[in-house]
């Protein structure tokens, strides 16, 4: 079993950041695509970035409803995967949770095998 830690979420107003971590190893982010899902009371799981393995050139994608106000990155030194959210919504309230799929990037939940515990994020004013 793999093991992914997220931390950082909390309560912000909208129009604040936040920034999210996802604690790794180096092996995870040299072979696996890690992506970032979040899951809202009454709502489906849903795909909101994405960030591929070392060895596959660590491309990037993003849902279009976090286009532009979302951007993730990894720093190999601290084996860490991040999500910098700016511009925050009500709608991105969500416990988000980050994951490993051993093959590219997709949305789907389904593909990813390795899951962290979560962390609540809450926009309100």
């Amino acid at each position: 079993q793999l093991q992914l830690v997220e931390s950082g979420g909390g309560l912000v107003q909208p129009g604040g950041s936040l920034r999210l971590s996802c604690a790794a190893s180096a092996f995870i982010l040299e072979h696996a695509a890690i992506g970032w899902f979040r899951q809202a009371p009454g709502k489906e799981r849903e795909g909101v970035s994405c960030i591929n393995s070392d060895r596959s050139g660590s491309g990037t994608n993003y849902a279009d409803s976090v286009k532009g106000r979302f951007a993730i990155s990894k720093d190999n030194a601290k084996n860490t995967v991040y999500l910098q959210m700016n511009g925050l919504k009500p709608e991105d309230t969500a416990v988000y949770y980050c994951a490993a799929n051993w093959r590219l990037c997709t949305s789907r939940a389904t593909d990813f095998g390795s899951w962290g515990q979560g962390t609540q994020v809450t926009v309100s004013s």
